[in-house]
């Protein structure tokens, strides 16, 4: 798929989890979910940018390209699936989602996907 770092996976699914919430997105609103320095976030989107996974219009509205959205749903997916697994097995909702956030960098699709088909049946 697309070599990419566990920070951009971050930063990318942060956009698409604040574009269902927000009419749009700035630098601004992504370091308030995560907690970082604005400066930072600047740094980590121009990354992005250059790598062609988001776009950025001249008012300073993040939108995710086909490749920055394709890389944001899967670490979604795994994120939400992960998160919904472990806590079916018992373990607390807020422990199972830090464990997924964790899980879904280092995860292989294979993996990934025998997981899902397991648990489906």
């Amino acid at each position: 798929m697309y070599h990419i770092n566990e920070s951009a996976e971050n930063y990318l699914e942060t956009i698409l989890i604040l574009s269902k919430k927000l009419p749009v997105v700035r630098s601004v609103d992504i370091a308030e979910e995560l907690g970082f320095k604005k400066s930072s976030v600047s740094v980590a989107m121009k990354n992005l940018r250059q790598k062609e996974h988001i776009t950025v219009t001249k008012e300073g509205y993040i939108y995710l390209t086909e490749t920055g959205k394709e890389i944001a749903d899967m670490i979604y997916e795994r994120h939400e699936f992960l998160t919904s697994w472990l806590t079916s097995l018992g373990v607390d909702r807020a422990i199972a989602s830090e464990d997924a956030c964790k899980i879904e960098h280092v995860i292989s699709a294979e993996s990934f996907e025998a997981i899902k088909s397991h648990v489906k049946y």
